[in-house]
């Protein structure tokens, strides 16, 4: 047996709150929401995905968030979502401790911790 990718992620969202996970997963990162399986469907929370991405939101009860856990998501703009993200009213930490890497932390709205990094070009 081998590992051969990564097909999802999941991260928690407290019962009710898909649409504040819309607006963050959907209308800041992008990723368009796709339908969940009937069945699946009666739990509550959401899915995400794009060609490359795919996130699930899942209802926790009770709810904790992800505080050190994370996703890491490699992209082509970080100071761009960075900015987007703070106009959005969304905690964002910068972290330059990464060699090679510009990078940031963004919390979703339920204070699940998130990593956005992209690869700086040797000068």
């Amino acid at each position: 047996m081998t590992l051969q990718f990564i097909d999802h992620a999941q991260v928690a969202i407290p019962r009710g709150a898909e649409n504040r996970a819309r607006e963050f997963y959907e209308g800041l990162l992008g990723l368009p929401e796709q339908p969940k399986p009937p069945e699946l469907a009666k739990r509550g929370g959401c899915w995400f995905e794009s060609e490359a991405v795919k996130l699930h939101c899942g209802v926790e009860e009770p709810f904790h968030p992800a505080r050190k856990a994370h996703i890491a998501f490699q992209v082509d703009d970080v100071q761009g979502l960075a900015d987007r993200a703070r106009a959005g009213g969304y905690e964002v930490i910068d972290d330059d401790l990464l060699e090679g890497f510009e990078r940031i932390y963004i919390y979703d709205p339920f204070g699940n911790r998130l990593e956005f990094l992209q690869p700086v070009e040797a000068a």
